[in-house]
């Protein structure tokens, strides 16, 4: 059997969903999509021009053919997004608090629940909380994405006991990091925790080289999920020798 990532549903071979803000360019990004051979990518539809046809579009520069997209706001854009046509697969994000751009949990539960009811598939960006994640998952949410440090921040997997819990106790959909990823060993250190995928923008599209750092972020999921799925040797104080000690020459 293929291992895949299944969310709603709906299967993606690549374990790794990347953004579209903060290129330098729409070819660049459109360069680093390819490189990272993503199946999903998350649009704000703030970025999108939806009106003008004769202009340039950040759309115009995703293979649609390859590479789906989800729409990334609360419910008024999330229902604009489906409007125009664009997809029913919401990237929810309700931010509690501007500076940190931690979530807003009970305003994001309630969202999750108003936008599944009416035919989303809402994955939504919250903390690295067990309970919230319960909440958001009876809310009726597709996948829960807890991060891994503030948005942005490329601090890496911050506090790696919560995501090995919520690995453990989370088992209804799958489990996305989402936020703070700076470089690959970020990505395959969330992996070997555990998770299903990861989600970045910011660690590839700032990188000095965003489509070689594309390349290595989608390695390192690769491998970060081989290394969770094959179980590590477990670690001791003391040497152990690898080769047996029997029948040696003395």
């Amino acid at each position: 059997m293929q291992d895949n990532l299944v969310i709603a549903g709906r299967a993606f071979q690549s374990r790794l969903i990347v953004g579209t803000g903060k290129y330098r360019s729409f070819q660049e990004m459109a360069r680093a999509h390819a490189a990272s051979r993503a199946e999903m990518v998350t649009v704000a539809v703030r970025r999108v021009n939806l009106t003008d046809k004769s202009k340039e579009s950040l759309l115009d520069y995703i293979d649609r053919a390859k590479i789906f997209y989800t729409a990334d706001e609360a419910i008024r854009t999330a229902r604009l997004a489906r409007e125009v046509g664009l997809s029913n697969w919401i990237k929810l994000e309700v931010i509690g608090d501007q500076q940190t751009l931690f979530p807003d949990t009970e305003q994001l539960v309630e969202a999750t629940r108003v936008l599944v009811k009416e035919g989303f598939v809402v994955l939504p960006y919250t903390n690295d909380d067990l309970i919230a994640a319960r909440k958001l998952i009876d809310a009726g949410a597709a996948a829960v994405m807890p991060l891994a440090a503030p948005i942005g921040s490329g601090l890496g997997v911050q506090n790696p006991a919560n995501l090995r819990i919520l690995r453990e106790r989370i088992t209804e959909v799958p489990m996305i990091v989402d936020a703070g990823v700076g470089t690959a060993s970020d990505a395959a250190i969330a992996m070997e925790l555990g998770a299903d995928g990861v989600l970045m923008n910011t660690a590839i599209a700032e990188a000095e080289d965003a489509v070689l750092m594309a390349e290595a972020m989608r390695d390192a999921v690769i491998a970060g999920h081989k290394s969770y799925l094959a179980g590590r040797m477990p670690k001791r104080l003391y040497a152990s020798a690898s080769s047996p000690v029997s029948g040696v020459v003395r």
